[in-house]
């Protein structure tokens, strides 16, 4: 006598493997990722086609009237902590698109001719 073949259960989908690889990436992205505070004033800056991104830990910036801001000081407190400031750290200076090029040009001159500056601009 011969006995029918037992029908073979489908084997299914191994979901595991695509879970841990998932879960991998998420973790990978939320370790690499840098989250940026908030900048401590509003300003719109000028439109230009930026060659490189500006980037740094130190950023000055600056409103349509000119007031500036560094870190949690504002106005002619930012000057003596800008002077403070180690030569070789870049300084990033993200200015309002209202703000007059003379009276930036006055204000980058106020910090000094041995200062690297990067301007952010928006595209």
């Amino acid at each position: 006598m011969q006995l029918p073949a037992t029908p073979r259960r489908r084997r299914s989908e191994a979901i595991v493997p695509m879970i841990n690889v998932v879960f991998l990436l998420l973790i990978f992205f939320m370790m690499t990722s840098r989250i940026a505070p908030a900048p401590p004033v509003e300003v719109s800056p000028p439109r230009a086609a930026p060659q490189t991104l500006a980037e740094g830990e130190a950023v000055l910036w600056i409103t349509a009237e000119g007031a500036p801001a560094f870190r949690d000081l504002r106005g002619a407190a930012v000057w003596p902590a800008l002077a403070a400031l180690p030569g070789d750290v870049p300084l990033t200076v993200t200015a309002d698109a209202a703000l007059p090029a003379a009276r930036l040009a006055a204000i980058l001159s106020r910090l000094g001719p041995d200062r690297a500056v990067e301007l952010v601009v928006r595209n």
